[in-house]
């Protein structure tokens, strides 16, 4: 696994809980799992590590010395690779080339590091831009080393994030400059990580079957539409699982009390410490939470411009945890401040408090104008915490739409952004909370009900990986 970000060690957003859990139940299954992450000045080395001295990185005819940290845990090897030049802030991603230095190092010295330690793995799979040159680096500069065997598998998390850079990358990289064409890594004349990465990889994935077709559009293509339906054939999706050893509430050591599907008492309970820990009137209303990065995809500025008008006519609270861009954060400020018995705002990431949310709320908010695949709504099912969401991605793989009929569903669900359709979906959820008590919760138990466990998707994985390994050959 080669990855920017992995729980519990670096995170930003879901791609680390993800490759984290991802690692960890590959290795329950038998497999042997080696991690790679940089050591950046944010993580905290754990004990008995083992540290190896004077890796040579070999970038462009230069050499760069970096030294490796190991360490074991839950079955997956770890591997840290510490370059204090491109590591040592505490920041996990940055703007401009220097971005781009700063992986093209990586990516190389996670392969100059196998080479090192004599260990050819299997299969590399390798998550997001920040490693899209990994299988360019199998297919030319290590094309007459026993590395060329190894198959690579790349996950696409979210296509918007391609790695865009100028072409002098290409020399600091030590990659041909004949690579640098429309079928490999050049894009409107620069260097383009994901679409280096699309080309030359074994096998492609991405987090959720509906996602899997929409980037195939010109609409959600972000530019590489042609590429993924060229790809089409080796490209599956596969729905993201969550580690339901963490979030699970009838053991959640975070959480003012237990429950499950058959006893929810408790989380009227986690409801009640919730409000009175945030501050919020200790009332029966619906509870409604947002757990989210605060930038243009997750739609939460179409929920915010709406807001005012649900607080005036609906009986409802908000409990909102995000960080983002700052003009974001100054809204959700503005809006606590103006309505303070109706919503408080948590501006940065807690653990603790994420999952008090999860348990504590009775509705969960996520208006994504696009979702590769989502966690939360998972999160919230998982903690029998109904989500309202947009009809994309792994949003439409996983929500079900309440059924009023037939009184099946476990969640609401509207098709598209616009405030009106946030109003009334919202206005939905809360009538059936108050005026079909029953039904509402008829739809937790359903939702809790719902496997969205890594066993399935670790199957598939594996399925992958061997497919990967007969089309590279020797396997």
């Amino acid at each position: 696994m080669a990855s920017p970000e992995c729980f519990p060690f670096a995170k930003v957003g879901g791609l680390s809980d993800v490759v984290g859990a991802l690692a960890k139940f590959l290795a329950k299954a038998g497999h042997d799992v080696r991690v790679f992450l940089p050591l950046y000045g944010c993580v905290k080395l754990p004990e008995n590590t083992i540290t190896y001295e004077n890796i040579e990185v070999h970038l462009g005819g230069h050499q760069r010395i970096c030294r490796v940290w190991k360490h074991k845990h839950d079955g997956v090897v770890y591997y840290f690779i510490e370059y204090q030049q491109y590591f040592g802030d505490s920041a996990i991603y940055f703007n401009g080339d220097y971005n781009g230095e700063r992986f093209a190092f990586f990516d190389k010295a996670i392969l100059d590091v196998c080479a090192s330690f004599h260990w050819i793995p299997d299969v590399v799979h390798c998550h997001d831009w920040t490693t899209g040159l990994i299988p360019v680096y199998l297919n030319t500069v290590f094309c007459n080393s026993p590395l060329h065997k190894i198959a690579s598998v790349f996950t696409v998390h979210n296509l918007e994030h391609q790695g865009i850079f100028s072409p002098d990358i290409l020399a600091y990289a030590g990659i041909p400059f004949s690579e640098f064409h429309a079928h490999s890594l050049e894009s409107l004349n620069c260097v383009n990580f994901m679409k280096g990465a699309l080309y030359h990889a074994t096998k492609l994935t991405t987090v959720s079957p509906t996602y899997a077709r929409e980037i195939q559009t010109s609409t959600m293509g972000y530019g590489l539409d042609d590429v993924l339906r060229f790809k089409a054939g080796d490209l599956i999706g596969i729905l993201n699982g969550i580690d339901d050893t963490l979030w699970n509430p009838e053991t959640d050591p975070n959480i003012e009390a237990h429950f499950s599907a058959h006893n929810l008492h408790g989380k009227q309970l986690c409801k009640r410490a919730l409000q009175h820990t945030l501050g919020l009137p200790l009332l029966d209303v619906p509870l409604i939470g947002v757990i989210s990065r605060l930038y243009a995809q997750k739609g939460l500025d179409v929920f915010m411009d709406v807001l005012p008008f649900i607080f005036d006519k609906m009986q409802v609270q908000v409990v909102a945890i995000g960080s983002g861009e700052p003009h974001w954060e100054y809204r959700l400020n503005e809006l606590t401040r103006c309505f303070p018995d109706k919503i408080k705002v948590y501006i940065g990431y807690n653990n603790t408090l994420a999952h008090q949310t999860e348990a504590g709320c009775d509705l969960f908010m996520m208006p994504s104008r696009f979702e590769p695949c989502g966690l939360n709504q998972m999160y919230s099912m998982r903690y029998g915490t109904l989500p309202i969401v947009r009809a994309t991605g792994g949003l439409l793989d996983t929500v079900e739409n309440l059924n009023e009929t037939q009184e099946s569903g476990c969640g609401f669900i509207f098709e598209h952004l616009c405030s009106d359709a946030i109003y009334n979906t919202v206005g939905w959820a809360c009538s059936t909370y108050f005026d079909r008590p029953n039904l509402f919760r008829k739809m937790q138990v359903a939702a809790m009900a719902k496997d969205f466990s890594w066993r399935k998707s670790i199957d598939k994985y594996i399925e992958v990986y061997h497919w990967a390994m007969q089309q590279r050959g020797g396997f």
